[in-house]
C-alpha cells in the first residue's frame, strides 16, 4: 500500500490556489479540466516533495472545484492535513503577515494549525526537535478552533 493523495472540495478555485500556493507555499504538479463532468482537479506537492510528486503522482494534495458550485459544510469533519516544516516559528509568522489566522499558535514549538479557505484544518509541525519557546507565540491564545 502507498499514500497517492488527499482530495480536498474547494469552493473558489482562485482563493484556494492564493492560500495553498501562495501563502503556504505549495507547488502546482498537475491540472485536469474535465469538460463533461464539469470539474477541476489541481494537484499539488511540497517543495521537498516535487520531484517525487512528478515520479511517482504522490504524496499530493488534490483540490476539486466543482463547477456548478456547492456549500461544503463543516471543513472539520475532514480532520486535517499536516506538513513538517522547517521552522515552524517563521512559517507561522509568514502566514500571519500574510493575514492567514493561526487558530492555535505554536507554543511549545512543535505544533501550530491555521484553516483554509474552505475550513480545512491544517497542522503544521516542527521538523526533528521542538524549537525553544518563542515570544509572541509561547502566551499566544487559541483563536477559534481547528
Amino acid at each position: 500500500m502507498e499514500y497517492l493523495h488527499t482530495m480536498v472540495r474547494v469552493t473558489d478555485l482562485a482563493q484556494s490556489l492564493d492560500f495553498y500556493a501562495g501563502k503556504l507555499g505549495l507547488v502546482e504538479v498537475r491540472r485536469i479540466e474535465n469538460e463533461s463532468g464539469r470539474y477541476t482537479l489541481v494537484y499539488l506537492a511540497a517543495p521537498a516533495d516535487v520531484d517525487r510528486a512528478m515520479k511517482y503522482k504522490t504524496p499530493l494534495l488534490e483540490l476539486t472545484y466543482n463547477w456548478d458550485g456547492e456549500a461544503y459544510g463543516g471543513g472539520r469533519n475532514f480532520g486535517h492535513l499536516a506538513f513538517a516544516v522547517e521552522n515552524i516559528y517563521a512559517i507561522c509568522d509568514r502566514l500571519a503577515k500574510a493575514g492567514v489566522t493561526i487558530n492555535r499558535p505554536p507554543r511549545d514549538g512543535s505544533m501550530a494549525f491555521i484553516r483554509s479557505p474552505d475550513n480545512i484544518s491544517i497542522e503544521l509541525l516542527q521538523k526533528g526537535q521542538a524549537l525553544p519557546k518563542q515570544e509572541p507565540w509561547a502566551s499566544m491564545p487559541n483563536i477559534g478552533v481547528w
